[in-house]
């Protein structure tokens, strides 16, 4: 039974016949899981708060910092260095404060997610990388819960819904990870800030009709939206019959290693047993390289930036001899996506390696511009 203050506060939902007192009154029971606080989960957060979804779990295990402020809009500057948890909770109490939410700030895992995803309703996958999404994929599906996807890169999103009993779901689109380092992350490629908004409200769209139980759900089709050209286009994904996951005779039943089956696990063994030469290597801060070069230390600085990044750290000063912009013919056979010292273990035959953490925002942090 709604209070007065409900029926105020959620007015324009109840006039409308597609909800009416019924459908406001199952928001209102609604169970969300919200993976992530950052910028899917932030538009997500505030419209099904808004909309009156009763209880809502966010789980991240970050904090705010500065940078998630261009796109991440449940969180303000006053929110700097809080965990992004406790600041979208505080966010969410002051636009609806009927709306209990649980913060939990920690990594989602084998050890906690079934049990989160089987206390919800519906799940709301904000994630950015491939073994969290591969995961919660498969717990929605041993749980029988629905998956609402969304992800975004530069000036491209997509959505859809995955775990229908009738529909496909994430390994039927993307039956193997990409290689470690094909693709980009947002912090590696960027992302427009407006983005997210775009695709976290599809999102929360998407949950609130799946709540009701009306209209058409992004089931089995997959919506794709370019900022760029503004423009929507839709493609249908169908339900693999030899999916490991959800098909009638899964091969997998219970939770993997999901960092090995993405291949960015340490144990990592090559045929035979033997170790794998591709371990990772070890990073350093941009202060610390800083340091070993006062003290004499012998390096080999490789710097593999593009143009636009090695801009934002020269903005302002005059090219010389020792600053001129790098061209592509210094960066050939470097992976674009690293960033910092050597590009590989056997590039320069070097006896130590070490990968600059955070590349030119670090260096920018500490004022240290090359």
């Amino acid at each position: 039974m709604m209070t007065n203050e409900q029926v105020m506060r959620y007015g324009r939902h109840l006039i409308m016949p597609e909800v009416g007192v019924e459908g406001q009154e199952k928001i209102n029971a609604a169970r969300v899981l919200m993976i992530g606080a950052g910028g899917l989960g932030s538009p997500s957060a505030l419209y099904l708060a808004a909309s009156g979804v009763g209880h809502m779990t966010i789980i991240d295990p970050d904090v705010v910092d500065v940078s998630n402020l261009q796109r991440q809009i449940i969180h303000d500057t006053s929110s700097v260095g809080m965990p992004k948890v406790e600041s979208a909770k505080k966010r969410i109490a002051e636009i609806n404060p009927n709306v209990q939410v649980n913060a939990i700030q920690d990594m989602l895992s084998n050890d906690n997610v079934r049990q989160l995803v089987r206390e919800h309703d519906i799940v709301v996958d904000g994630t950015d990388n491939f073994q969290t999404r591969y995961m919660v994929n498969d717990a929605c599906i041993f749980e029988k819960k629905l998956n609402v996807y969304g992800s975004i890169f530069r000036f491209d999103g997509q959505s859809t819904v995955f775990c229908a009993p009738e529909g496909p779901c994430y390994r039927c689109l993307y039956p193997e990870p990409p290689p470690p380092g094909m693709v980009p992350s947002c912090a590696e490629g960027g992302v427009l800030g407006i983005l997210p908004g775009i695709i976290g409200v599809m999102q929360a769209t998407e949950a609130i009709k799946l709540i009701l139980g009306k209209g058409r759900p992004l089931v089995g089709r997959l919506l794709l939206y370019d900022a760029l050209e503004m423009k929507f286009r839709e493609l249908k994904i169908r339900k693999d019959p030899s999916c490991p996951v959800c098909s009638a005779n899964p091969s997998i039943t219970e939770l993997q290693d999901y960092e090995y089956f993405c291949g960015i696990g340490s144990n990592a063994t090559l045929e035979g047993g033997e170790e794998d030469a591709a371990q990772p290597v070890k990073q350093v801060s941009a202060q610390q390289v800083k340091e070993m070069l006062d003290a004499g230390r012998k390096l080999t600085l490789v710097d593999v930036r593009e143009p636009q990044e090695w801009d934002i750290t020269h903005r302002g000063r005059e090219a010389d001899s020792a600053g001129q912009r790098p061209g592509a013919h210094e960066r050939a056979g470097h992976r674009r996506r690293h960033r910092g010292l050597l590009p590989s273990r056997d590039a320069f035959g070097a006896r130590h390696q070490f990968s600059a953490k955070n590349g030119f925002r670090e260096a920018a942090k500490h004022g240290w511009r090359h």
